[in-house]
């Protein structure tokens, strides 16, 4: 049992949630915005295909996602580990659900003021889409704070697996030692009660305003 690092898994679970979250939400605010404000040809059919992966189970893309970081000799890595989850159907489609809702005058009245596409986003729909990404960024966390499969497909070296990979090897391997095991329980719950507390009123915010509508 005092051989399973499990400090390093919570390390390891730490980097790669925080990592994929920052750059997850990254990927879904500038897709949303494409896809909500920016005008360009079979923009409608485009966005239609690729929320039609919504109702693809996680197996079907299992194997081509394990053949393509195979190929990518990203086995093993942080990178096999962040990249595959950064393209996120939900979240981009609740973000632009949300930058749908701003209304087109405060376009219009940047434009006159001289602000690009950029210059909007980041001064304009980011400030007033706070809890709509607050609230994806939550949803990211939590998804890869509790990643099983991928990790346990991908991640062969010790040193690299993560945390639930390491309580389930605890579990196997701890016995009785069941103050050890609730500890680690404990360890595992923790950050995730924490998070979701300090950011509940945000989440709700968030979903209030957004509405998943049209």
């Amino acid at each position: 049992l005092n051989m399973i690092p499990f400090l390093r898994y919570y390390i390891n679970s730490i980097f790669v949630a925080t990592s994929s979250t920052f750059l997850q939400v990254l990927v879904s605010v500038l897709a949303a915005f494409a896809f909500s404000r920016l005008q360009f040809p079979g923009k409608n059919i485009l966005f239609m295909m690729y929320l039609g992966t919504l109702i693809m189970p996680l197996q079907v893309t299992l194997i081509p996602k394990f053949l393509i970081v195979a190929n990518l000799k990203w086995l093993d890595s942080y990178q096999g580990l962040i990249v595959p989850v950064l393209f996120n159907t939900f979240s981009i489609f609740f973000l632009r659900q949300f930058f749908s809702t701003i209304p087109k005058e405060l376009e219009d009245a940047a434009k006159i003021d001289g602000c690009g596409h950029f210059t909007f986003l980041f001064k304009i729909v980011i400030p007033l889409s706070k809890p709509a990404i607050g609230t994806i960024a939550l949803f990211s966390f939590l998804m890869e704070w509790r990643s099983y499969i991928w990790p346990l497909i991908i991640i062969n070296k010790d040193e690299m697996r993560t945390l639930p990979i390491g309580l389930k090897y605890l579990i196997s391997e701890g016995g009785g030692e069941y103050h050890l095991l609730m500890a680690a329980a404990v360890m595992t719950i923790a950050p995730v009660l924490i998070i979701f507390f300090l950011s509940e009123k945000q989440f709700i915010k968030g979903i209030t305003l957004t509405g998943l509508k049209g």
